[in-house]
């Protein structure tokens, strides 16, 4: 009967969804076109970077410098006097100003070490950082190339071969649409499950369910499972899809074993929207709650920035949280076709999780339904 009971009760769930529009709704934009938007809008590492040249010199030398800049990394250079630097730098309208100076190709071949002048609107950190050793490059590159005029250029003693595994051509679009449909089963579950909480605390039909043989346990039970497999199941759509389909990104590994490492992290995370769920009163308190919970689950967890180089009292304190052996477990699987020889630590260590997970939010969640009583 007790299987039954959460049988019965998670497809009452289930059916409750499909009632809230809004829920269907952002269940299918999260893993369809927040996927899609959020990995094709990250760009490459420097891309159509707005930059403008002032060419005081008007030499050989200047004109080849002004031509190595060509999308995509920039945008073609925008030719500016001295005067107009700080008013367009003021409006932000470029991130990089190069300034050759009088003279400058005369200097040079005199021996005189003429020097550039490059302004830079650090505000634009993404750009400003890796377009800094971009310019420099190539202004490095062209002078050399003017200097040595057509002298053969002469061998270093070491030749540095560089492979670049798992993602040979540093495709950003690779990495940025699996981490997104990792963080939506992670956003997802915890929504959902709260949210079915919430809406029988809103619509009085928890009061119902305290009068049928049935027990707390079943309760939650019946809504972990039920919101799970939804999520669980657009997962699987989304990477079978959006990723695979739409945007071509190659998965490595199983996506089965990647599926059954993901159920159990809903295990944990299904329990935790729970948890969440007995303390908020309503919708707006949930979702504040959800905000103060999911932001460092997701910025701590490894997905944007390696755990490796966070202080090490965060690494020692997210290894509690079920997201940071997913994160491992899903890009092993999903980026380097890791096998369950290799992802078995973060699978036992996301049930464990889970486990305790649910003890806690089984406890709280008898203590409201008694409240409630």
């Amino acid at each position: 009967m007790r299987l039954a009971n959460i049988m019965r009760l998670g497809i009452k769930e289930m059916r409750s969804l499909w009632r809230d529009r809004m829920m269907v709704v952002l269940i299918l934009w999260a893993f369809t076109g927040s996927v899609y938007v959020a990995a094709t809008g990250i760009p490459e590492t420097l891309n159509k970077a707005p930059i403008a040249i002032i060419d005081e010199d008007g030499s050989q030398l200047s004109r080849r410098i002004v031509g190595a800049f060509y999308p995509p990394y920039f945008n073609p250079p925008v030719m500016i006097t001295q005067s107009d630097i700080d008013a367009a730098m003021d409006q932000g309208l470029y991130t990089f100003v190069l300034d050759i100076p009088p003279n400058f190709q005369r200097d040079l071949l005199a021996g005189r070490n003429p020097a550039i002048q490059l302004n830079v609107d650090a505000t634009r950190m993404a750009q400003a950082f890796s377009g800094n050793a971009y310019v420099q490059q190539i202004v490095n590159r062209e002078i050399a190339d003017y200097a040595a005029r057509g002298a053969p250029a002469a061998a270093l003693p070491v030749d540095v071969a560089v492979r670049a595994r798992f993602n040979s051509n540093l495709t950003s679009l690779w990495f940025g649409g699996v981490m997104e449909v990792i963080n939506h089963v992670t956003l997802l579950s915890i929504i959902l499950t709260g949210a079915a909480l919430i809406r029988e605390r809103e619509h009085g039909t928890v009061e119902h369910l305290l009068v049928m043989p049935v027990t707390p346990f079943e309760i939650m039970a019946a809504k972990v499972w039920s919101m799970g497999l939804v999520v669980l199941v657009a997962t699987w759509f989304s990477l079978s899809i959006i990723v695979r389909g739409a945007m071509q990104v190659p998965i490595e590994g199983s996506v089965g074993l990647f599926l059954l490492g993901a159920a159990a992290h809903l295990f944990a995370t299904t329990s935790m929207g729970i948890f969440l769920g007995t303390f908020a009163r309503s919708m707006p308190q949930f979702g504040l709650l959800v905000i103060l919970t999911i932001v460092p689950l997701e910025l701590l967890s490894g997905g944007s920035t390696p755990r490796e180089s966070m202080p090490q009292a965060v690494q020692d304190v997210m290894l509690a949280a079920p997201t940071t052996h997913f994160v491992k477990l899903a890009q092993g699987i999903l980026y380097r076709g890791a096998n369950i020889s290799v992802v078995w630590p973060q699978l036992l260590a996301i049930i464990a999780i889970g486990v305790v997970f649910y003890a806690v939010a089984l406890a709280q969640f008898r203590k409201a339904i008694n409240t409630m009583a």
